[in-house]
């Protein structure tokens, strides 16, 4: 049987920028990790998983929660490094 930590190791992604996904699109972390897997395989996926953690970090923000913002910014940070932004 696979566990959601198997799963999100399948992913592409860390456990944060898959609770990332998850937050932004209000579902389950197990499905985020599959959405975010199927948009890492399309052109305009990391552009749009950026987006959702931007998206995450502005909603913390205005909502008081800084901790929880600088988390996402580390997950934005991590994402830049693993799948850097395509320039064209």
């Amino acid at each position: 049987m696979l566990t959601i930590t198997d799963c999100i190791g399948m992913s592409g992604l860390t456990e944060s920028e898959v609770d990332a996904i998850a937050e932004h699109e209000h579902i389950p972390e197990i499905v985020a990790a599959e959405m975010g897997a199927w948009l890492l395989g399309t052109a305009k996926g990391p552009v749009t998983i950026e987006a959702m953690i931007r998206d995450d970090i502005v909603a913390a923000r205005e909502h008081g929660l800084r901790r929880h913002a600088d988390e996402l910014q580390q997950a934005l940070r991590h994402f830049h490094q693993e799948h850097p932004p395509v320039i064209h």
